[in-house]
């Protein structure tokens, strides 16, 4: 089990905590764990430092950590950190900063 601290995202990779999920339908219905979607939304915790193209251009981060962003479904690997799974993504699997 890892903690934030020791996780260091390298080249372009982004540590995403997932936002949670409502449980509730608007209707009152409380959604059991099997029917609930993966959440697309987080908060970026952790950032590379970029990494450089064959072609010799620097390919900089864009996305902070602290901002909320929106990322592509199944993309990225999931990480234990303490007791929550949080996500480790490539940064263009990042379609969206949150405003």
């Amino acid at each position: 089990m890892a903690s934030k601290q020791n996780i260091v995202p390298l080249f372009d990779y982004v540590l995403i905590k997932p936002l949670k999920q409502e449980e509730v339908t608007a209707s009152g219905i409380v959604l059991p764990d099997t029917v609930k979607e993966k959440p697309q939304m987080g908060e970026v915790m952790a950032v590379g430092t970029g990494f450089g193209s064959d072609d010799g251009r620097e390919n900089k981060m864009i996305v902070k950590v602290g901002q909320k962003v929106v990322y592509k479904k199944w993309g990225g690997n999931e990480i234990k950190v303490g007791h929550e799974e949080w996500l480790l993504i490539e940064q263009k699997d990042v379609m969206a900063i949150v405003k």
